[in-house]
């Protein structure tokens, strides 16, 4: 069995002799034993495995003369018996605060975010079923299923976290999870200001703008914090106003008074009882909002959102995926495409510009930090082409840099009847 402990130090060594250090090492330790031992004791009683994991920690500390006592020993022994017969390798990183994102590619290969940055981590499982019967552990109390006639799911842990698992033969190197992880203490705009997501200037922008009821697009890859800005934006929202959110899995959290949130529902096993997005955005214009907060545009919806934003519901938001604020509105487009709707392409940009009054652009950058990389101003249509203004340009060298009509200088005279106004 390797005697070898992350980084190639000795798992003998008196760095490792803390308490949750020496629990990763016996996990693994373990694990390797399990293996060796040829017998499924996973799936015996909890006595048995009980009684095998004690006495391999009692071996593991007796070879390496480690200063621990009997009680502290009993302790770590029933912890990863916990850790065996639960999420297994990830309770651990469930329960770091620091871990944003557990990502698992197959039993032997564990990765985690921390600090924006991945890392790979020297966890493992025993095996593919090691895999997926964590997974069913996770997702059995949310009623959500996963097998060969349906080998994807998406879901939310009771703690706001989402999981996506997808198994074989679909995934061809063995089971994959991924857990985005909830913030208990959820970003503040002051936290984005410390973090240079953001500065003061665009900060006060992002007020003027949502107070003054624009309807706001938050665009980026994944991961870059686009549901994160989406909070804090809805955070500046004023207290008496009703706000509907839909989301396919719930993760926004509103600290308003007055909120009503909707959820998406995938189909059953027979393919019957799915409730989209598109079908909740109709539901809510019954439901007298003052605005609508849409988790992400990602589909058939496209429409729907749009004619909110342009029949009374200004200081709508919502998110999409997209590279920079331009593709974010050729994204929209395309959607509206994929609907199957005919829609002629000069009314549909109008009604895109019509609909949008400010995009956001999210980056991740390479130390790993989430930034503000463009704010831009969706000014209108000329010459079926979109007209915007950039008013803030990420400097990667500098800062935030604040720019004023620096694409289009004849934006003043474009300018719809709109919600914004800028001083010199």
């Amino acid at each position: 069995m390797s005697e070898k402990l992350f980084g190639g130090q000795s798992r003998g060594t008196a760095g490792n002799t803390d308490h949750e250090g020496l629990k990763l090492v016996l996990h693994r330790y373990i694990i390797d034993a399990i293996e060796e031992s040829g017998k499924n004791l996973l799936e015996g009683s909890r006595q048995v495995l009980s009684q095998f994991v004690i006495d391999k920690v009692g071996e593991y500390v007796s070879r390496l003369h480690l200063a621990i006592s009997r009680y502290e020993m009993e302790r770590l022994a029933e912890e990863i018996v916990d850790e065996l017969t639960g999420f297994g390798p990830l309770e651990v990183l469930l329960r770091d605060p620091a871990v944003t994102e557990i990502l698992v590619n197959g039993p032997h290969r564990v990765f985690l975010e921390r600090d924006g940055l991945l890392h790979q981590s020297d966890l493992r499982f025993i095996d593919d079923h090691h895999v997926e019967r964590v997974i069913q552990r996770i997702l059995a109390p949310l009623g959500r299923r996963l097998d060969e006639s349906s080998p994807m799911v998406d879901a939310r842990m009771p703690d706001g976290s989402r999981v996506n698992a997808i198994i074989p033969p679909i995934a061809l190197d063995g089971p994959c999870l991924s857990i985005r992880k909830f913030r208990k203490d959820m970003l503040k705009s002051n936290d984005l200001v410390a973090m240079q997501t953001i500065d003061q200037a665009i900060f006060e922008f992002f007020q003027d703008a949502v107070g003054k009821r624009c309807n706001i697009l938050i665009s980026g890859g994944t991961g870059t914090g686009k549901t994160t800005l989406l909070n804090i934006l809805s955070q500046l929202i004023d207290r008496h106003q009703r706000l509907v959110t839909i989301e396919d899995v719930a993760e926004l959290q509103l600290n308003h008074p007055h909120v009503v949130r909707l959820e998406t529902r995938p189909p059953n096993a027979e393919g019957h009882g799915e409730v989209k997005s598109s079908d909740l955005i109709r539901n809510a214009l019954r439901m007298r909002p003052d605005r609508i907060i849409l988790g992400e545009i990602r589909g058939v919806e496209v429409l729907d959102v749009l004619t909110a934003m342009n029949t009374g519901h200004d200081g709508s938001m919502s998110t999409v995926h997209a590279n920079n604020a331009q593709d974010a509105l050729l994204r929209l487009e395309t959607l509206v495409g994929l609907t199957g709707r005919q829609v002629a392409e000069k009314t549909l940009r109008q009604m895109i510009c019509a609909a949008l009054d400010v995009v956001i652009q999210l980056t991740r950058l390479p130390d790993g930090r989430r930034a503000v990389s463009e704010v831009v101003e969706v000014v209108g249509v000329r010459d079926d082409i979109y007209v915007t203004n950039t008013l803030f340009r990420l400097d990667r060298r500098n800062g935030f840099s604040f720019q004023r009509d620096a694409v289009n200088p004849a934006g003043d005279k474009l300018r719809r009847e709109s919600h914004l106004t800028f001083d010199d």
